[in-house]
C-alpha cells in the first residue's frame, strides 16, 4: 500500500510538472489575442471602406496613382451612370461580363469554359475586376486572387448592381493615363459620354481590357469586327433582361 500510495504521488508530481506554468499559459492567450486582433482588424477596415464607398466615390485606386506617379499627370473626371449613354453602359457589360445581372460576383459557368480551354482567356467578372482596382493592384499572385475572392462577395452585398458599374466604367483604363468612360469619351470622340452612339459606345468597349494596344479612335479591322460583335451584344442584353439590374 505504502508503494502505490508513493507511485501515486510522484505521478501526482510528474503531472503537475509537465503542466504549463500560469504565466506562460498568460502569454500564450496574449499571442493568440493579439494575432486574432492582427487578422480582423484588416478585415474590418477593408468591410468598412466597402460600405463607405456605396455613397463616397473611391478618391483613385493603386494603378491610377502608379500611372500619374510614372506620367506625372492622367485624364480622369467621375461622373454618375446616369450620364453615359445606355447603349455605351451595356456595350461595357456586354463586352467584360455578358451575365452580369445573373451572377453574385462570380460566373461559374465562364470560370468552367476558361478552365477548359485550359486558363487561356479570362473569367473574371465586372465585380472582381472592379474589387481588384479599387481595393488591391495589377499582376497575377495567388495573394492578389484569394484577396479578391474574399472582398468581391463582400461589395456584392453590400453596392447594388448599378452602384458597382458605376464605379467601374470611372476606374477602367481606355488609354495610357485614360481612366473612366468621361475622359475616355472626350480623348477619343470628343462627345461628351452622355452623347457617344452605340458604334462609339462599343469601339470604347473593345478596347477593354488591353486600351494600351488598342485604339477605339484608330480601330484595326479585327477590333472594328469586334466592336460590331459588343454592339450586337449590347442589344441582346437588353432584349432578353441582362441589362435590367444597372438600368432604370
Amino acid at each position: 500500500m505504502a508503494r502505490a500510495a508513493t507511485a501515486k504521488k510522484r505521478s501526482g508530481k510528474s503531472k503537475k510538472a509537465k503542466a504549463k506554468p500560469p504565466a506562460v499559459r498568460r502569454a500564450w492567450r496574449w499571442f493568440w489575442r493579439r494575432l486574432l486582433l492582427v487578422m480582423l482588424v484588416p478585415v474590418v477596415l477593408t468591410f468598412l471602406v466597402v460600405l463607405l464607398y456605396s455613397f463616397i466615390d473611391p478618391p483613385t485606386t493603386h494603378t491610377i496613382w502608379s500611372e500619374k506617379r510614372r506620367l506625372g499627370e492622367v485624364d480622369r473626371q467621375w461622373i454618375g451612370i446616369e450620364e453615359v449613354a445606355p447603349s455605351a453602359v451595356r456595350a461595357v457589360v456586354a463586352a467584360e461580363d455578358a451575365n452580369y445581372c445573373l451572377h453574385w460576383g462570380f460566373d461559374v459557368d465562364a470560370i468552367r469554359d476558361a478552365l477548359e480551354d485550359g486558363g487561356t482567356r479570362g473569367a473574371s467578372t465586372i465585380s472582381q475586376q472592379t474589387v481588384k482596382n479599387v481595393f488591391l493592384w495589377q499582376g497575377r499572385s495567388w495573394l492578389r486572387k484569394a484577396l479578391e475572392a474574399l472582398i468581391t462577395p463582400a461589395a456584392e452585398a453590400v453596392w447594388s448592381k448599378r452602384r458597382m458599374l458605376e464605379i467601374y466604367l470611372n476606374i477602367a483604363e481606355f488609354d495610357e493615363g485614360v481612366f473612366g468612360i468621361d475622359a475616355a469619351a472626350y480623348h477619343y470622340f470628343g462627345v461628351a459620354p452622355r452623347d457617344l452612339t452605340p458604334l462609339q459606345g462599343a469601339l470604347l468597349a473593345s478596347v477593354l481590357p488591353n486600351p494600351k494596344q488598342r485604339s477605339a479612335s484608330r480601330p484595326t479591322a479585327n477590333l472594328r469586327k469586334r466592336a460590331v460583335r459588343i454592339a450586337d451584344g449590347a442589344a441582346t442584353i437588353a432584349a432578353d433582361g441582362r441589362a435590367s439590374c444597372f438600368e432604370d
